[in-house]
């Protein structure tokens, strides 16, 4: 994979390309940040770009031997460790042709989506010790073409703790020219003795524009809708490309946002009761994704009132809805709504019971709207 297919990250680019330029590579990094930041495009990009025999100012040449067999996954220096189902594998090299299928088809994939792809059942994947056997095993070999060795470690905090702590000596003390790059989402469940063996690159949310650009160079997307998604997904290309994917859930999202809107402003209880009934009958997928949709219709009608429209995102059937509705969103009341729907958001993650959240939170809509 070469940068141009990385969305955003420039100057980030530019200082990995550095770093291998002025041969100052450290022999163990970390990538951290949301799968739809681009942490694992990013790395294999910065991989190729090492492995390139002709290399570009700004990127690998994509032509060269060493770019193909890395384009295919299939350069004999470089290894890769990600989890697996133990009853399906115990190790990578059981699913490693599921693992190249799955990034040909889309490098930007999170856990979940990798689950659904190599395991009909879902189960819970891990690292286990005997992957880390084996991540030692091939390290310990000689390079086949006398360069660097390559491990990429794809959600490195899926390691169990006895698969970490085999791979401690040698992260600390690794054979000649031996490359270690891991991949985690959060530093939160990594045992300190890994991170701090490692130099951290942190790979932050992708630009506003740039992914609204991609989103209508690649995509395919209006102006107005490729600026709608971008704004709401918070520099996430998996989340906009999971709005992208499902044209009919955007138009729900849409309709049921207005609707709850009309009858918490019109104290129907009837009717909110019904709309929280509604709601609660959905996947926890679909009512978390309509709560960050409405936590971005509330800063946009913001937006709308305070900025004179010069920075609001939305499509053309949002921006209709806005011209009668952002009035109702003042300074008296965002904190209110922000607060509630990234509350309820943060309860529905952690299996709160639907109908008693959605019930609540119909009843504080019908507060905070009439404090404009």
């Amino acid at each position: 994979m070469r940068f141009s297919e990385v969305v955003g990250h420039a100057e980030l680019k530019e200082d990995l390309i550095n770093e291998i330029n002025q041969d100052k590579i450290s022999h163990a990094q970390l990538f951290i940040g949301k799968p739809g930041y681009g942490v694992l495009p990013l790395a294999l990009s910065f991989v190729q770009y090492m492995f390139c025999e002709n290399r570009q100012k700004k990127d690998s040449c994509g032509e060269c031997q060493g770019c193909k067999k890395v384009g295919k996954l299939q350069h004999p220096d470089l290894h890769f460790s990600f989890p697996t189902v133990q009853p399906i594998s115990k190790t990578s090299d059981g699913l490693i042709s599921e693992w190249r299928e799955m990034i040909s088809e889309n490098p930007y994939f999170d856990l979940n989506g990798w689950i659904k792809f190599m395991d009909p059942k879902e189960r819970k994947p891990i690292i286990g010790k005997d992957e880390s056997q084996e991540v030692i095993k091939k390290l310990n070999l000689r390079s086949f073409e006398g360069g660097y060795k390559v491990m990429m470690i794809w959600m490195a905090e899926e390691m169990n703790q006895a698969s970490a702590n085999k791979l401690l000596k040698i992260l600390e003390e690794p054979p000649g020219s031996t490359l270690f790059i891991l991949m985690a989402e959060s530093e939160d469940m990594m045992l300190q003795t890994i991170l701090s063996r490692t130099q951290k690159v942190r790979i932050p949310r992708i630009k506003m524009d740039d992914l609204s650009a991609h989103l209508r160079t690649h995509r395919k997307q209006s102006s107005s809708n490729a600026d709608s998604i971008a704004s709401r997904v918070d520099g996430d290309l998996i989340e906009a490309l999971e709005f992208l994917g499902n044209h009919a859930e955007q138009d729900e999202n849409r309709e049921r946002f207005i609707q709850l809107m009309r009858v918490c402003y019109k104290k129907n209880v009837l009717d909110m009761m019904d709309w929280s009934e509604g709601i609660s009958q959905k996947s926890r997928e679909f009512q978390k994704v309509f709560l960050k949709y409405a936590l971005h219709m509330f800063r946009q009608s913001l937006l709308k009132n305070y900025t004179e429209e010069t920075l609001i995102r939305v499509s053309d059937e949002e921006a209709d809805f806005l011209d009668k509705f952002a009035r109702f969103i003042t300074g008296n009341n965002i904190g209110n709504f922000l607060e509630t729907f990234s509350d309820a958001h943060y309860h529905i993650e952690r299996n709160a019971n639907p109908k008693i959240l959605f019930t609540q939170l119909c009843f504080e809509v019908m507060r905070y709207i009439h404090k404009a």
